[in-house]
């Protein structure tokens, strides 16, 4: 790994982070609301960091010449970088009680997970609030990416960094340059960013409340500015429009390329589109179903609505919350942790396993039975018209082994922490699948600010893990990755 050529990448990221604290600064100065010290202090300490590692790497400027290795690093040390700075803003100016704290509500805002250790959101500064939603809209469609749409001359060397931050499996891309790839991504981020805050300026809702809110919504995270997240505003209109910025969050932003493009059928045409909006769909209505049933609401609308919210929030890993759904019966529950495994389109601001990775292992598995009962017979496994190699095919099993074993590993460390068995399980669960809220004591009414310190730091590293989907992390600490 060449230490020095890390170094020069982490100044630009860490440099156009820090720079983006001059967004909640000015909102400070236009709206009056105060409190610009913590952030600018912020600011320049971040460009400071930047200016060291920049030092430190100014001789190398060969981009082409990053490596495997060299991109792992990147973009693993570019989350915890970034999160460091962002975290300075709550730490300087008392948000927080404690650096960990700072830390982990940083990581949660760029990791778009949506877990927060507030107890009282609206008493805060709102350009800090500001900053909080900012890190989400960052995050969600990545560091990397912003770098490469930001900093052209990165060129070929961006592939690996590219692949490194999104390893998807089936992950298409839009141009043949990375960097034109990169601008229309985010050229179509901030335009369903845009929509929304418009159609919730419509709605009544105040300008910082459209953009902090459209900001979660679009990254699919889910931290809000008010302590009842969008439940406080008690309006079918912002939820009907909240879900269904949510849901298109958690779709593949190549299929809304190709849809701008006039290409109709790019949604109804796509196999994990289908499977995706399937489940969504029989999610919805066993949750509406269940819910009239036992009378939790008096009309199909209410629960057809309040169920429809719940389950795209907790698809896409948005985490916001219109009701306490840990008061609705066990069967609901036990739904909503296999959707926090599930996930949304792998392209998608959405975590989780992702419906793609779902659909391969099913048809695998059936390729499986299939081959039992006809043992000399030949049998492809296909997707999108496309037959899968057994590379790959092997590829979504390791991930989802690997997914599990992390997920369970988090959750005994965090019963070992002394947290009971429901909090360390759904805490795992939610936060390896940048989810958010989850069941027991960090539920839907809840936080985390009670979890112990040790626990914050596994779940910021359960979180990016999560983020990253697991390869790029794992691989740092596998000693093969480090051979040469």
């Amino acid at each position: 790994m060449n230490g020095f050529l890390v170094a020069k990448f982490l100044s630009f990221i860490t440099g156009i982070v820090s720079v983006f604290m001059i967004w909640p600064i000015l909102w400070a100065h236009f709206d009056g609301s105060g409190e610009v010290r913590s952030l600018v202090y912020s600011m320049v300490l971040g460009l400071t960091f930047s200016g060291l590692l920049f030092a430190a790497g100014r001789h190398h400027t060969n981009y082409k010449s990053v490596g495997i290795r060299d991109a792992f690093a990147v973009v693993s040390l570019s989350w915890v970088c970034a999160s460091f700075i962002g975290a300075l803003p709550y730490y300087i100016y008392g948000m927080t009680p404690t650096f960990t704290d700072a830390f982990f509500e940083a990581m949660s805002g760029f990791t778009t997970t949506g877990a927060s250790i507030l107890t009282d959101i609206e008493i805060h500064p709102k350009s800090l609030l500001f900053w909080r939603g900012l890190t989400h809209w960052i995050g969600g469609m990545g560091i990397i990416v912003l770098s490469l749409a930001i900093l052209p001359f990165i060129g070929v060397g961006g592939v690996h960094l590219f692949k490194a931050e999104v390893p998807g499996f089936g992950l298409e891309k839009m141009t043949p340059r990375l960097h034109q790839m990169a601008i229309r991504l985010w050229g179509i981020y901030f335009g369903l960013t845009a929509a929304q805050t418009l159609l919730l300026l419509l709605g009544g809702v105040s300008l910082f409340e459209a953009l902090t809110h459209s900001f979660s919504t679009i990254a699919t995270g889910g931290l809000s500015p008010l302590n009842k997240s969008i439940g406080h505003y008690n309006s079918p209109y912002i939820e009907w429009v909240t879900t269904f910025f949510m849901f298109f969050s958690g779709v593949n932003f190549v299929l809304h390329y190709r849809f701008i493009l006039r290409q109709p059928g790019a949604y109804r045409d796509d196999e994990e589109y289908r499977l995706y909006a399937f489940i969504v769909l029989f999610s919805i209505l066993f949750t509406a179903a269940v819910l009239l049933l036992r009378g939790y609401y008096g009309s199909v609308e209410e629960a057809l609505r309040y169920s429809a919210f719940q389950v795209i929030s907790i698809i896409t890993s948005t985490g916001f919350c219109t009701a306490d759904y840990e008061l609705w019966p066990v069967s609901v529950h036990f739904l909503f942790i296999l959707l926090m495994f599930a996930g949304g389109c792998t392209g998608s601001t959405a975590g989780g396993i992702k419906s793609l990775r779902i659909l391969a292992l099913a048809r695998h598995v059936k390729s499986g039975l299939v081959m039992s009962l006809h043992p000399r017979g030949m049998f492809r496994i296909k997707i999108r018209g496309k037959t899968v190699g057994q590379d790959a095919v092997a590829s979504v099993t390791a991930f989802f082994i690997i997914y599990l074993l992390v997920f369970l590993g988090g959750a005994l460390f965090m019963g070992a922490l002394g947290v009971d068995f429901v909090t360390a399980v759904s805490s795992a669960a939610a936060s390896i699948g940048n989810t958010g809220p989850g069941f027991g004591t960090v539920g839907p009414t809840e936080n985390f600010y009670h979890i112990p310190a040790a626990g914050k730091w596994v779940l910021s590293l359960l979180m990016l893990m999560g983020r990253l989907e697991l390869y790029t992390m794992v691989l740092l600490f596998f000693p093969g990755t480090w051979r040469k």
